[in-house]
């Protein structure tokens, strides 16, 4: 089976930067669309932001330029780069990929990382 790994995320001060990324183990998969998605305590998932393979990209409105998703397709990886990060960009941050395999495509998810920007 195919598993997502986050990692990037940390603390950081305001107006800082942080570079996420989702690393994928397993064989014999096909990555489709990949994205990030956040949820800060008390609220719901929301979508941050997600790449297909041609590098379409979609970003929420929140983003406002600062954050770029790139993907890198011969590894099955998905980044993450936040600038000018907020107080209110703190959440965990979960990697997600529609992804074939012999069962069809599914829908995975990482385990998360925490993304905390404070003074």
């Amino acid at each position: 089976q195919v598993q997502l790994v986050e990692s990037g995320g940390g603390l950081v001060q305001p107006g800082g930067s942080l570079r996420l990324s989702c690393a994928s183990s397993g064989s014999n998969f096909v990555f489709r669309t990949m994205g990030w998605f956040r949820q800060a305590p008390g609220k719901p998932r929301e979508l941050v932001a997600s790449i297909t393979r041609g590098d379409s990209t979609n970003y929420a409105d929140f983003v406002k330029a600062r954050f770029t998703i790139s993907r890198d397709n011969a590894k099955n990886t998905v980044f993450l780069q936040m600038n000018s990060l907020r107080p209110e960009d703190t959440a965990v941050y979960y990697c997600n990929a529609n992804v074939l395999g012999g069962a069809g495509w599914a829908t995975v998810w990482g385990q998360g990382t925490q993304v905390t920007v404070s003074s």
